[in-house]
C-alpha cells in the first residue's frame, strides 16, 4: 500500500508519495489552496489517490515546541478529518516539528537559491514526514 504525505499549509499543500514497500518518500508536487475553502484541493488530492493507489495519507501536525496544539495544528486536524471523510482513506496525523526547517536546511546546503527554495520547500517537507513516518515503521 502507498501512502501520501500531505505538509498543509494556509496556501499550499506539499505532497510525497512512498514506494510500493513503503521504504522511500519521493516529493511529487506543491498543490495551491485555500485554508478558508477546505475542499479547494479536493479534485488534485483525489487525482493523486487514484494515479498512485494510496491507501492512506500521513499528514504533518505542527505542535508548538512544548507539545501543545496551536491554531495551525487545529487546521491539520480539521484536514486529516477532511480528507478520511472526503476521499475514503485512512488518515494519521504525523508531529512535524521542525521539519521545514529542516527542509530549508537541505536546501540550504544544496545552495538553492531563495526563489527556488520556495518553490520547493513544502514538498521537501512532506517528503520528510512521510520519511520520518516510515522510518519508525
Amino acid at each position: 500500500m502507498k501512502l501520501l504525505g500531505l505538509d498543509v499549509g494556509s496556501k499550499t499543500i506539499g505532497v510525497a508519495v512512498s514506494d510500493a514497500l513503503g521504504w522511500t518518500a519521493q516529493g511529487i508536487t506543491t498543490l495551491k489552496w485555500n485554508e478558508e475553502e477546505i475542499t479547494s484541493a479536493d479534485k488534485e488530492i483525489k487525482a493523486l489517490i487514484d494515479e498512485h493507489q494510496i491507501g492512506k495519507a500521513i499528514i504533518g501536525l505542527p505542535k508548538n515546541m512544548n507539545g501543545t496544539i496551536g491554531e495551525r495544528g487545529e487546521m491539520s486536524i480539521a484536514y486529516a478529518e477532511h480528507v478520511k471523510n472526503t476521499h475514503g482513506i485512512e488518515t494519521e496525523l504525523w508531529d512535524e516539528r521542525l521539519t521545514t526547517m529542516a527542509a530549508e536546511r537541505v536546501l540550504l546546503e544544496a545552495d538553492m537559491s531563495r526563489k527556488k527554495r520556495k518553490k520547493v520547500i513544502d514538498k521537501m517537507a512532506a517528503v520528510m514526514i512521510l520519511q520520518g513516518y516510515l522510518d519508525q515503521g
